[in-house]
């Protein structure tokens, strides 16, 4: 391409000359055409190497394989040394996008209505992922999507959260147990789920008085999860209520506190998050 260039520059200078002697008629036109001739056909000479230079800079992306997204890398699938095609089905290697990393679980079709609704409020609805244990809270994120369509031999809708992730507590696959803040009870009366017990005539609880002496008390149920229980109506706030022992209660018994009175579960005041749901 350097030579060509070199000699396109040469073949202008002497076409100016020639322009300049034509004018004293000391070349003749048909050695001016020639030469301008000359300089079309060099300068496409020129531009035909311009064109193989382009192609073999093309050629030498071929030869680096750069990931179109960033993210974990797993195994390789090829050792140093193998030959690879494009159309290689098992790739060179597998990268898995973290940053961010969407988490899926299911819901029960009976939550749908009150998502739509929250949603409507233009605020995104918070979501936490719990580990398998859904004893420590290992990451954030938020509502992403809702699938389109109920499955119908479940009767549970996918939904989608993503987690920035930035800190890699997610790890790709991995099991996480969510919970999803829908709406939020304020001033809600809750108990621990071991007191909340089902009769003949529905759920009830054993509340125990300044004497120590049991009472049954009917309640309503709202939601709950694993640690606590919405009572709607029923009980009073700061109520005892039995959480052991269950089966060998009648009426008017008289129970120990084992653990201090300050510590005895009681009926409480709190504010408590939708029920969350597993992956």
């Amino acid at each position: 391409m350097a030579k060509d260039q070199a000699t396109l520059a040469n073949a202008r200078r002497d076409l100016a000359r020639f322009e300049k002697l034509a004018k004293t008629s000391l070349v003749s036109q048909q050695e001016l055409d020639t030469q301008r001739s000359l300089v079309s056909e060099t300068l496409g000479t020129l531009k035909a190497d311009e064109g193989s230079v382009a192609s073999a800079q093309l050629n030498l992306t071929y030869s680096r394989i750069t990931a179109p997204i960033a993210g974990r890398v797993g195994l390789k699938q090829v050792d140093v040394g193998n030959y690879v095609t494009s159309g290689d089905t098992t790739g060179i290697v597998v990268i898995t996008q973290t940053h961010p990393i969407d988490v899926v679980f299911t819901l029960a079709e009976n939550s749908i209505s009150s998502i739509l609704k929250a949603q409507k409020s233009g605020e995104p609805l918070l979501v936490e992922a719990w580990d398998r244990s859904n004893q420590n809270l290992i990451a954030n994120g938020k509502l992403l999507s809702l699938d389109n369509q109920i499955d119908v031999t479940t009767g549970t809708i996918k939904i989608k959260a993503r987690f920035d992730n930035q800190d890699d507590t997610l790890f790709p696959n991995q099991f996480v147990n969510v919970r999803l803040k829908v709406n939020t009870l304020q001033d809600a009366i809750v108990i621990p789920p071991a007191a909340l017990q089902m009769g003949n005539e529905g759920n009830f609880v054993w509340v125990v008085n300044s004497d120590n002496k049991v009472s049954k008390k009917s309640v309503i149920a709202g939601l709950q999860d694993s640690e606590k229980v919405v009572v709607s109506a029923g009980l009073e706030a700061g109520e005892r209520v039995v959480t052991d022992g269950l089966d060998r209660l009648t009426e008017g018994a008289k129970v120990e506190v084992v653990a201090p009175q300050s510590n005895a579960p009681r009926a409480t005041r709190a504010t408590l998050p939708s029920k969350g749901e597993r992956e």
